[in-house]
């Protein structure tokens, strides 16, 4: 039996530490968790509107990349007003969106002061969110039932071993073992309107945690949705930050 939810991931930033970018050292994994009736009744509706009000189809994927620098179909956000538009736009319909998101933030260069040997950062960000994940689900009484967990495709060699750490990590713990989750692999020119969100969510949570004190709207819409804890409180819950 299915559960009712559904699981989109994206990330921001690069997992690698051979060499990192040094204006942005951290990589950021995103679980946008949505109650599957909610998504196909209010959340897909929502941003084929956006999309048709704005480019006159529905054959554009929003990524946070190209809208920030305003490239391919998003050349038309160098005109001021229509950038203010669709931002104010883009900004509502994540607001009103229902889901929930478990983040977690790996701060690469302190992971390797830290541990001259360290994990793979993704493997790392992974198991945070698989936790947080099946504290979600077993909150709802869902934790018995099967959860799609949707990422976008990186390639042959990395999805492998993504698929790889992934049954390592749920068979190492005896909780997570119990969990009946899959992946299942999207193509980046899949169109899906949950991968798009995640990665719009990702890219905020990172840029926060480099300059906290920084102005970040975008972020402010991101933290509303993540996980909270008993107290309330996202930080731990909804949103890991490690070392």
């Amino acid at each position: 039996m299915f559960s009712d939810y559904i699981v989109y991931v994206d990330e921001s930033g690069d997992h690698g530490l051979a060499s990192i970018d040094q204006s942005y050292p951290v990589f950021v994994l995103s679980f946008c968790v949505f109650r599957i009736e909610e998504y196909r009744r209010d959340v897909v509706p929502a941003f084929l509107d956006l999309k048709f009000r704005f480019f006159g189809h529905d054959i554009v994927i929003l990524h946070s990349h190209e809208i920030r620098k305003a490239k391919g179909l998003f050349k038309i956000l160098v005109n001021a007003p229509v950038r203010k538009q669709f931002l104010e736009a883009l900004e509502a319909a994540l607001v009103r969106a229902p889901m929930t998101i478990i983040a977690s933030v790996i701060d690469k260069k302190e992971l390797c002061l830290r541990d001259p040997a360290p994990e793979n950062p993704y493997e790392i960000a992974l198991g945070f969110c698989i936790e947080g994940l099946l504290d979600f689900l077993s909150e709802r009484s869902q934790a018995d039932r099967e959860t799609t967990i949707v990422v976008e495709c990186r390639g042959k060699v990395e999805d492998d071993a993504l698929e790889l750490a992934f049954l390592r990590m749920m068979q190492a713990d005896k909780r997570l073992a119990a969990l009946p989750v899959r992946l299942v692999f999207a193509d980046k020119k899949t169109n899906s309107t949950g991968l798009q969100i995640a990665d719009l969510t990702a890219y905020p949570i990172g840029r926060h945690h480099l300059n906290p004190t920084q102005p970040n709207r975008a972020f402010g819409v991101v933290s509303a949705k993540f996980r909270r804890g008993p107290t309330g409180d996202g930080s731990g819950s909804g949103l890991r930050i490690y070392p």
